[in-house]
């Protein structure tokens, strides 16, 4: 049992619900519910009533979190006592970032919050593979993708409209698809993993799906080299709006049959613990949000996506 792992408890009390109390705390459902699991068991009751549609205190939890809400709070006065001066930001960012949207997008971001923030440093490191907490030199990680480890903490950044690209020139000799199934005759630029192409591309029109093979002359582990091969015009390919947004707004590539969308991928800033999560984490978190909502207002406002790929 934790401290933060009573925080989650007090919220779950509050909001009688686990999945409002994770939104409040910035966490997933999951790891909430590992949280109360886990003080329930150490102390050996039951604090909720959990039927399906409802949740409220069992006698148990009526004896035990007012108490509990009092000893926090005392912790928690100690704890503002101590950091009672302005708390500067400062300390090592050590992050994990795939390697086109690290690149291109998020170090440059960084480099302009080091430029306000003197007392900041980053390690990071580039990578498309999935990254290990425990082996790795990284206290977080920017992927695509919501954790599917109920331990680790997560903080979603957007949603991100993915988008077919290709270049007007590869368009203007090969011809504009408009349809899914126009996509035969083309050229695929794939992304791999673990040498496993990902040449099955999916595609939504309202309420209807379409899945086309793909087939192509170029795939790699490295998305940002797929892009460069799309940036070339040697093929058109399947790309979050981020990883392209310079591109697209310098009118380099441009956004291909945007009638019919990619499934939209989620930005998550990742953490191995809740001790992890320090200002410079914080600071981080909440300037990613911000810059990914002015790269999408400013697409928005040039036209690049369509109303489907700006409501996700």
């Amino acid at each position: 049992m934790t401290f933060d792992d009573l925080t989650v408890v007090l919220k779950v009390a509050e909001f009688r619900n686990i999945t409002a109390a994770a939104t409040s705390l910035d966490m997933r459902a999951a790891t909430a519910s590992a949280a109360v699991k886990r003080v329930e068991q150490e102390l050996g009751v039951e604090l909720f009533i959990r039927s399906t549609r409802k949740l409220r205190l069992s006698a148990a939890g009526e004896k035990y979190l007012p108490q509990c809400q009092q000893a926090l709070g005392l912790l928690n006065e100690a704890r503002r006592s101590i950091h009672s001066s302005s708390e500067t930001v400062a300390g090592e960012i050590r992050l994990s970032v795939s390697s086109d949207l690290g690149r291109n997008r998020v170090v440059p971001w960084i480099d302009q919050l080091m430029a306000s923030h003197y007392g900041l440093s980053l390690r990071v490191q580039i990578t498309d593979s999935n990254v290990d907490f425990f082996r790795d030199s990284v206290d977080m990680a920017l992927r695509y993708g919501s954790p599917d480890d109920s331990n680790l903490y997560g903080f979603k950044i957007c949603d991100v409209p993915r988008l077919l690209c290709a270049t007007p020139e590869y368009l203007s000799e090969h011809g504009t698809p408009e349809h899914p199934h126009d996509l035969a005759v083309h050229n695929g630029l794939f992304y791999q993993l673990q040498d496993i192409p990902y040449d099955l591309w999916t595609f939504k029109r309202d309420s209807e799906e379409f899945r086309v093979k793909m087939k192509g002359n170029r795939a790699s582990n490295d998305g940002d080299l797929v892009r460069r091969w799309c940036v070339a015009g040697h093929g058109i390919a399947v790309k979050s709006c981020l990883d392209m947004s310079d591109d697209l707004l310098a009118g380099r590539v441009i956004n291909v049959m945007p009638d019919y969308t990619p499934p939209v991928a989620e930005l998550w800033l990742i953490c191995p613990t809740r001790q992890s999560i320090t200002p410079a984490v914080r600071l981080l978190r909440d300037s990613l949000k911000q810059y990914c909502h002015d790269i999408m207002k400013e697409m928005n406002q040039k036209g690049i996506l369509s109303q489907q790929q700006k409501q996700g």
